[in-house]
């Protein structure tokens, strides 16, 4: 017959063994896809730069991604008492399609930079789960760019 310390030992060892399986569980991945930076000029001044886009996705958002549009630092000549160091906009689109079901839909939004960028614009989108493809331009002189990425069910 076994002592009732072993037998209290094996219980709590095994219920740790138990505990730790669960807890090590791996979390719900997840993902960050950057497409090509889009090379444009922008308004109220001779400015010019590019913009970075970038969707993210996670099986915690089933059928959604995040859209995040942000201006690198700008160079150029602009209006006012700076400027060499102007604050200049354009109107940046991302438009959408979902290839599995058809769905489409975009991400505008008036994106102001400067000498140090922009903040990140970032909006979520229904995309619906499948291979998207995007297309990301603005509505100033611009080198329109694609790029794709999956959104889990």
């Amino acid at each position: 017959m076994r002592s009732p310390t072993y037998v209290r030992a094996a219980l709590m060892f095994g219920s740790l063994a138990g505990v730790t399986m669960i807890v090590s569980a791996p979390p719900a991945q997840a993902q960050t896809v950057e497409f090509p930076q889009v090379p444009t000029m922008f308004r109220d001044g001779l400015c010019g730069g590019s913009i970075r886009v970038w969707a993210d996705t996670s099986p915690d958002w089933p059928g959604r991604a995040i859209i995040n549009v942000r201006a690198q630092p700008i160079v150029g000549f602009g209006p006012g008492e700076w400027s060499f160091a102007p604050l200049c906009e354009n109107l940046t689109t991302v438009a959408w399609r979902n290839m599995n079901t058809g769905a489409t839909g975009e991400y505008r939004v008036v994106v102001t930079a400067g000498i140090y960028g922009s903040v990140q614009y970032a909006l979520f989108q229904d995309t619906g789960p499948g291979h998207i493809v995007v297309t990301s331009y603005t509505d100033m002189a611009n080198i329109p760019q694609t790029g794709a990425f999956d959104v889990p069910r």
